[in-house]
């Protein structure tokens, strides 16, 4: 009897947390099936990419021919060396000792020839390269790099030469617009940012408002809005409206590629069309469930995708967010202001965490940049919408009707822009998981404080004594740069530039960067408007591309290249003195010396032909020396030149570590400097995975201590009473 009874208390106990009864039972079941399913299919695309030849090609580093089918728009991107592409694409054969293999796996393709940049999703190509295993988990078969052009073996699909044909004649209509203009209108109609200039992306990002360079659900929001306003003029009722904007969503889509923020609206989009076509009230909640779901379990690759996460947090922000807080907001203020500022700020505080996990920084005029931004919006994409429909049978009338549009995204750029500009823009925060966890434990702090009136007024007296102390520390405490400063590594992202003080307000420069605005405002910041020389340690792009910037806001006298180079630099150098670094020559500027220790005086001269690791062998390798201070700058130089001038290394205080960190390091070249001091100059989230475990744990036993610009921004060398120590900007 009393194990009965005991029996039907757990029972009660188990109906009475899963609500009761049979409607418990139900909520279990659709979850177990649901996680049995996205199990399945999960374990499925798992065997699938991690057995077959595509992997055990990668676990050996091989070799081999294949074919493929590009399945997204190529990337192009600069980095350590020469602009790569990057193609997503589906591995369908491949050919190894003779044999044909057919398969079907996701793979990477990175490329150096500009050629890959033309290719559009469908199109089949065949290609030679070395298979790479992908880092860490996921659904990917294998990175491959490839050598040489595509070779394509047929044209795009019908569906995708029309989409390519429709991008392209936008491109064009919107021409004759102002630079930034017609690199952003594309972007936000199409998703179309091959023409948006870098220094403007950064603007977007730091004013928070990346998200309309991306298709996502406020631009199908808008279509679907102006296609039911249409079908209403027309007098066309609930029979025929949804299936026409249905079919105006997948055009669109199909115009905008499936990204996955696209994907998610277009699935959420068509779930609110059937609702209303059904006649029942459109749940906004359980249609993005809805949407996550089913997308998920067609690809389980988008649970790995921050872009979809941030696109589905951004929703759920709206949905659930947003409501209460446009209602208190009312109550203070007029209502479409309201409106705005509940949507602006909810979307913000949404994905906020998982933007600090990716960047390290809490953007703070972002709510404020999106409600400037947010009248222009709508005006902005639905005329350039027209004009992307236009734009293939009247290019004209399309050119017309940009215009406006074009006026329009103007103000975006203004307030990007402005923006940006501003000091404080962005905040550090903690980067990674630990980062998210800290931002949402302090808003949680911040919503009891905002419930409390004695806990406001604390705050509030806290954070004034924080501003009076901050302000005081401003007054006494040195600026940036910090005084007697001898050498200084900027951070100007994936790619080098060195600072070494030659007397007031000149400095010798080594290397550029790959941007010409991070360089320009590193020199800026340090006063330097004379360059009596300038090193550049062989032409790739992350060491060249910035010499613009040099020569912005400074005079160079002379520029020295590696004399094996094959002579990229040129474009950048015209009108300068030049001259090359002979291995064992020697220059002075005021107290400060320079000796060359490479390149290995023998080799030839090199060709744009050469691959990457033979032009950075051929760096300008130098020991920079002046009272006090040691340093020697290697470059990008890899293990083979490190080993053929590891005897002639000398003892320095500093070493700028060789090729931004990379694996390939010679112990002994790096040993023989004896270096305290090493600092590696390195763009965060790089694609090439800088610095490498390897380097930096060979480094930590050799006892150097290390420091990177990725993490501390500039990183400047002084001299105090105990030596040599480092300052960071950050």
């Amino acid at each position: 009897m009393v194990q009965r009874v005991r029996t039907i208390v757990r029972r009660w106990e188990v109906e009475r947390v899963l609500g009761g009864g049979a409607a418990g039972r139900v909520v279990v079941g659709v979850a177990l099936a649901c996680a049995a399913a996205s199990a399945g299919g999960t374990g499925l695309r798992m065997s699938a990419v991690g057995n077959g030849p595509v992997r055990e090609l990668a676990r050996h580093s091989g070799r081999a021919v294949a074919e493929a089918v590009v399945t997204g728009d190529p990337q192009v991107r600069r980095g350590g060396g020469r602009p790569m592409v990057i193609v997503r694409a589906r591995a369908v054969l491949v050919t190894e000792h003779g044999r044909r293999i057919r398969v079907r796996v996701p793979v990477l393709l990175i490329a150096a020839d500009p050629r890959w940049g033309d290719l559009v999703p469908s199109r089949r190509v065949r290609f030679s390269g070395r298979f790479e295993a992908p880092r860490g988990a996921g659904l990917l078969g294998a990175v491959v790099l490839v050598r040489g052009p595509p070779a394509v073996l047929g044209p795009p699909s019908a569906v995708q030469r029309a989409a390519g044909r429709v991008r392209s004649r936008l491109r064009q209509a919107v021409r004759h617009l102002p630079p930034a203009q017609r690199g952003v209108l594309p972007g936000m109609v199409v998703g179309d940012t091959s023409r948006l200039d870098p220094d403007l992306a950064e603007d977007f990002r730091v004013a928070g408002l990346t998200h309309l360079l991306v298709v996502s659900g406020a631009n199908l929001a808008i279509v679907i809005g102006a296609v039911l306003g249409l079908c209403r003029c027309a007098g066309l009722g609930r029979r025929y409206a949804p299936p026409l904007a249905a079919v105006a969503v997948l055009v669109f889509v199909v115009i905008a590629r499936p990204e996955p923020s696209v994907l998610r609206a277009t699935v959420m989009g068509m779930i609110g069309l059937l609702a209303f076509f059904s006649g029942r009230p459109r749940q906004g909640v359980p249609a993005l469930g809805a949407a996550v779901l089913l997308l998920v379990l067609i690809d389980p690759a988008l649970a790995r995708s921050y872009g979809f996460a941030l696109s589905v947090l951004a929703t759920a922000g709206l949905l659930l967010l947003a409501p209460p807080w446009r209602d208190r907001l009312r109550r203070r203020m007029p209502g479409p202001l309201a409106d705005a500022l509940a949507v602006a700020a909810a979307a913000q505080v949404a994905v906020a965490p998982v933007l600090v996990m990716l960047s390290g920084e809490i953007g703070v005029v972002s709510v404020v940049a999106n409600l400037l931004a947010a009248p222009a919006v709508p005006p902005a994409t639905l005329l350039g919408a027209l004009g992307a429909v236009t734009a293939p049978v009247w290019p004209p009338a399309a050119e017309v009707v940009v215009w406006p549009a074009g006026l329009a995204v103007g103000w975006i750029v203004w307030v990007a822009r402005t923006a940006a500009a501003l000091p404080y823009a962005t905040v550090p925060w903690r980067q990674g998981g630990l980062g998210a966890l800290g931002l949402l434990a302090a808003g949680g702090v911040a919503v009891l404080v905002l419930r409390s009136r004695r806990l406001r007024l604390l705050a509030a007296a806290a954070l004034a004594g924080v501003f009076a102390a901050v302000v005081a520390l401003r007054a006494v405490a040195p600026g940036w740069p910090p005084p007697g400063w001898l050498m200084v590594a900027c951070d100007v992202g994936q790619g080098d530039a060195l600072a070494l003080a030659a007397g007031p307000g000149r400095a010798v420069v080594v290397d550029a960067g790959p941007d010409p605005r991070p360089v320009d405002a590193c020199l800026h910041r340090l006063g330097v408007r004379d360059v009596p020389l300038l090193v550049l340690t062989h032409p790739h792009a992350d060491h060249i591309d910035g010499v613009p910037g040099v020569r912005r806001g400074c005079t160079v006298r002379m520029v020295l290249t590696t004399p094996r180079g094959p002579g990229r630099e040129t474009r950048f150098t015209g009108g300068l003195t030049t001259g090359f670094a002979q291995a064992g020559a020697r220059w002075s500027v005021g107290d400060l010396s320079l000796s060359v220790l490479g390149p290995p005086p023998s080799g030839a001269r090199l060709t744009p032909a050469d691959d990457g690791t033979t032009i950075n062998n051929a760096s300008v390798v130098l020991v920079a020396r002046r009272p006090g201070f040691s340093a020697l700058l290697a470059g990008d130089a890899e293990e083979e030149a490190q080993r053929s001038l590891a005897d002639g290394v000398p003892p320095v205080q500093v070493l700028k570590v060789p090729h931004h960190g990379s694996r390939s390091q010679d112990r002994g070249f790096l040993a023989a400097a004896h270096a305290a001091i090493s600092i590696v100059s390195v763009g965060r989230d790089n694609d090439y995975g800088h610095p490498s475990r390897s380097t930096l744990d060979l480094l930590e036993r050799i006892g150097t201590r290390v420091h990177r610009t990725d993490r501390e921004g500039d990183i400047a060398v002084v001299r105090t009473r105990g030596g040599l120590a480092v300052v960071s900007r950050h």
